[in-house]
């Protein structure tokens, strides 16, 4: 009777797992040489799968419960081992539990700068980085493909090769993607969902499904960041003339709070209107057009002739009309700007088409 008490206490009678870590995917239930006793007790909880191998061959999966092992609840594993119905002797399996819950916030980042032609920039070097969730859907693929043998498997073990599919895949979406590397911030949502799209195929082949895929930030080299940020500050100091007014204002506010320093402070405001009022003059001579402005038009003067209005006429043709005697210097003549008709002959501008003319001959 103590032998048989002795043997009895090696079968196994309940089978469960008790996970303590965050990391681990899969555990095989350490039961040395013991067999497990027909009727024993496997308690699946929520988020775990319980997987029964039989010298090699994958049987029998069970989900979330208490269920007791028995011929008519190990279809498969009864099946491989030829059992009969009825069969109640203490068998051996190796049971392996999956945790089914979903694995959040794994890091995956480009290792390597990756080279696009940049339609604004030209060829640039841009790194991208992120976060991904996944969870095992297909215990038994997963447990086939990836785990085989290994007693215990973390996430260790499965991130690596998942996070190559993720950048694999972001490599060449991105290339393809033809976005100004300036206007990607405003679409790594589309970046994410796309990704996350192309991914699910290779990421189910291990029995693995792809709950989200997050791209925090994609980034160029810090020189190119260097010179956007000189190029930015260019334009937010387009207007100097503001920027020192605005200069200014705070430098009057902080000698408002300090009174013992204000006339320092009054130096200083004068001094900072000084050197803006020079550098706004130097950027506009800098800055002036070197071509000469545009030609005056030509100056149009209308006539009084026998009493009647007639014009406009340019210097040219007043000079033939004094030659032919249509107009002498008594002749009122009137241009715009002028507020009333004046004889030509006391118009400057027009001195000059009497000088070939002779005055009057005197009376005999």
């Amino acid at each position: 009777m103590g032998i048989f008490n002795f043997l009895s206490k090696q079968f196994i009678e309940i089978i469960e797992w008790l996970d303590d870590s965050r990391d681990t995917l899969v555990w095989r239930f350490d039961h040395a040489n013991n067999e497990i006793k027909y009727g024993a007790k496997l308690i699946v909880r929520e988020s775990q799968a319980a997987i029964f191998i039989n010298e090699g061959q994958l049987a029998d999966v069970y989900g979330p419960g208490t269920h007791t092992l028995v011929t008519q609840n190990m279809p498969i594993l009864s099946t491989l081992k030829g059992w009969k119905y009825g069969f109640e002797s203490p068998f051996k399996a190796e049971v392996y539990f999956v945790n089914t819950k979903t694995f959040t916030n794994w890091k995956w980042g480009t290792k390597n700068p990756i080279t696009l032609r940049d339609p604004e920039i030209g060829p640039v070097r841009v790194r991208a980085f992120g976060t991904y969730s996944v969870r095992i859907s297909d215990p038994a693929k997963f447990v086939k493909e990836l785990v085989g043998t290994n007693n215990q498997f973390r996430a260790e073990d499965v991130a690596d090769n998942l996070r190559n599919l993720i950048i694999t895949r972001f490599t060449d979406i991105i290339g393809e993607s033809k976005i100004p590397v300036l206007d990607m911030a405003g679409n790594v949502n589309e970046f994410s969902n796309y990704i996350k799209e192309k991914i699910s195929h290779d990421f189910d082949q291990y029995g693995v499904e792809v709950v989200k895929v997050l791209v925090e930030n994609i980034s160029l080299p810090p020189e190119i960041e260097a010179m956007l940020d000189k190029r930015s500050s260019m334009g937010i100091l387009g207007n100097l003339d503001q920027y020192t007014k605005f200069q200014a204002a705070n430098a009057i506010e902080k000698a408002a709070d300090n009174p013992a320093g204000g006339i320092a402070a009054g130096m200083g405001v004068g001094m900072g209107f000084g050197i803006g009022n020079q550098m706004v003059n130097s950027m506009a001579s800098n800055t002036a057009p070197n071509n000469p402005p545009p030609v005056p038009p030509p100056l149009q003067f209308f006539v009084a002739i026998n009493g009647q209005q007639q014009g406009p006429f340019n210097i040219s043709q007043l000079a033939q009309m004094a030659t032919n005697g249509q107009v002498n210097r008594n002749s009122l003549v009137w241009m715009q700007g002028m507020s009333n008709w004046t004889p030509a002959g006391q118009v400057q501008a027009l001195n000059s088409i009497f000088a070939a003319v002779p005055p009057p001959l005197p009376p005999m």
